[in-house]
Formats: structure tokens, C-alpha cells, sequence
């Protein structure tokens, strides 16, 4: 209905228990189910990725293991506690998450809400050129709560070659209607289509990732 050729599935990860979060085993289930769905759809033109919102603990680690990432299409990574830690410390731990050959997105990378909080400190300079040099796609995230990142921070990326996403942060099937947001965003931070991974056939979206 919205005119997509492919989604991915990115639950949030077992810390996050308040979100209901996945354990390894649990990904790897779903990840097995949507591989089931594919092959019964095959043929109509519109593919499941499977994924995974990873929680990025306060030193920087993951909690869920390489092993399993691995076996996802999608891996994200975010900040989902710990948000009044040093400057230092918060562009630390994306930076190390960044490094991860497992870890292919960072999501919402300041974690912004608008109208509810600015989002913790980052130094977005040392996040882009880790994320240029990894090879670690960033995420605009189209909610009309986050777009995240702001407008400045994608022309920046742009500049420096960061390949980036949009997308919807879709919690139930008419999110999917926020993607206009993200799209608008991603323009007004001078970002172009070939700038944009997922307006790529899935295919290579996943060659373009780690």
C-alpha cells in the first residue's frame, strides 16, 4: 500500500525490557520464520529483511553476540539508556558500536525526541568519520518525534561520503506513512538519492552493506 519492494523487521534487543526485547535465540527464530515467509512469497515482488535494533550498553558493547547478529540481513544499533553520560563517553560508545563488523546502521544516532528532550551529547565529526571509515551507514529516522538526524548533521555525512537510510521507525503498519518525513529531512540536508542505501533493490542494499 505504500509502495514498497522490501522491509526489515528490527525488533529491539533483550535489555531493552521495557520494548519487550529479543534474546538470540528469539531472533534467530523470527529470522527463520521470515526466511519461511520469503520462500512462500517468492515471485510478487516484495522481500523481508531480517534484523535487529541492538541495545548499545554504556561501555560500548552489544547485548546481543556477533554470532547471531551475523545471521541477520540488518543489524542497527542504538542508545537506549544512560543518556546523561560525558560527551566523551556517549560518542565512545557510538563509536565503538560504529567499529562492530557486525553492525551495519546506527539508529537514531542522538537520540533526540522533539518537545521531549534534545537527545544526548555527541560529537558528530568523530561519529562520521568513524562511520566513513567502518563503512557504518547512518540512520534518518523519519518519526516525526526524532528525524534524526537533523538536517546539519546529513549534509555533514554527505559531505564526508557516509552512506545513509531513511526510515519509517514504524511501530504499526500506517507508520510506514512517516517515511514523507524522512524523505523531506533527508533533502533538506542536501542528500541525494544515490546518498540514500535503501532506494536501492534489496539486493544491493545488502552487497552495500558490511
Amino acid at each position: 500500500k505504500f509502495g514498497l519492494k522490501y522491509i526489515a523487521i528490527s525488533d529491539h534487543t533483550t535489555s531493552l525490557k521495557l520494548a519487550n526485547g529479543l534474546d538470540g535465540q528469539e531472533l534467530i527464530d523470527q529470522s527463520n520464520k521470515i526466511a519461511e515467509i520469503n520462500e512462500v512469497n517468492k515471485g510478487i515482488g516484495f522481500h523481508i529483511l531480517s534484523g535487529a535494533e541492538v541495545n548499545i550498553q554504556k561501555d560500548g558493547s552489544l547485548d546481543i553476540p556477533n554470532n547471531v547478529l551475523d545471521k541477520l540481513e540488518v543489524v542497527g544499533a542504538a542508545i537506549h539508556s544512560n543518556f546523561s553520560l560525558p560527551i566523551d563517553v556517549q560518542t565512545n560508545r557510538l563509536l565503538e558500536a560504529a567499529k562492530n563488523p557486525s553492525v551495519d546502521i546506527i539508529y537514531h544516532p542522538t537520540g533526540r525526541i522533539i518537545n521531549r528532550r534534545d537527545g544526548y551529547p555527541v560529537n558528530m565529526i568523530k561519529l562520521i568519520e568513524t562511520a566513513r571509515d567502518t563503512k557504518t551507514v547512518l540512520e534518518i529516522d523519519a518519526h516525526y518525534n526524532r528525524l534524526d538526524l537533523k538536517d546539519e548533521y546529513i549534509r555533514m555525512a554527505v559531505e564526508n561520503d557516509v552512506n545513509l537510510i531513511i526510515d519509517s521507525d514504524a511501530h504499526h503498519p500506517l507508520h510506514f506513512a512517516f517515511l514523507r518525513f524522512g524523505i523531506g529531512q533527508a533533502r533538506r540536508g542536501w542528500a541525494e538519492k544515490s546518498n540514500i542505501l535503501n532506494t536501492l533493490p534489496f539486493e544491493r542494499l545488502l552487497d552495500s552493506l558490511k
